[in-house]
């Protein structure tokens, strides 16, 4: 076993493992830190791959920003905790479905072919990203922007009107 299939080893059990923890842990604030288990091991993986600015936009957006706006969701919603059991059937198709799924992907990949264009995804990837995000798309990027930073502002808003009704009842 060479260095590269062992780290690749490792990084498949993190994401794993932080992916079945998310499904079979009770509290919500644990099934969110156990996200970002998977979130950082699937950004290990990107840097395997040599794409090492979307690992970095995976660490920052869904490793730190999409789990706090989860977490704020969670504070600033009421939840009540209900134990929701399933059978042993449920579980047997769900886990058929996902093997067959894992081997229909498997295969998809092992046959398919990039071409002669995946020869220079490795060239100053990073570089090439930033050019084009700051050059051609400067204004879509600015859009998404102001975008996000009005939903948040929604959703504060609708937070607070909904625990401004819940206090008048």
């Amino acid at each position: 076993m060479n260095g590269e299939l062992l780290i690749f080893l490792f990084l498949f059990l993190v994401t794993i493992t932080g992916g079945l923890l998310m499904i079979n842990l009770s509290k919500v604030i644990h099934m969110v830190m156990a996200l970002v288990l998977t979130f950082l091991g699937i950004a290990g993986l990107y840097v395997m791959l040599s794409a090492e600015f979307v690992a970095v936009v995976q660490i920052l957006i869904y490793s730190g920003a999409i789990t706090i706006i989860m977490l704020f969701g969670i504070m600033l919603t009421k939840h009540t905790e209900e134990e929701v059991k399933t059978s042993w059937a449920k579980k047997g198709i769900v886990l058929t479905v996902i093997t067959a799924f894992f081997l229909v992907v498997f295969k998809g990949i092992r046959t398919m072919s990039l071409g002669p264009q995946a020869e220079k995804l490795h060239e100053n990837n990073t570089e090439q990203v930033g050019l084009m995000l700051f050059t051609d798309y400067v204004i879509p990027f600015e859009l998404v922007s102001v975008v996000l930073l009005v939903a948040l502002v929604g959703a504060i808003i609708l937070a607070k009107k909904d625990e401004e009704e819940g206090e008048k009842r």
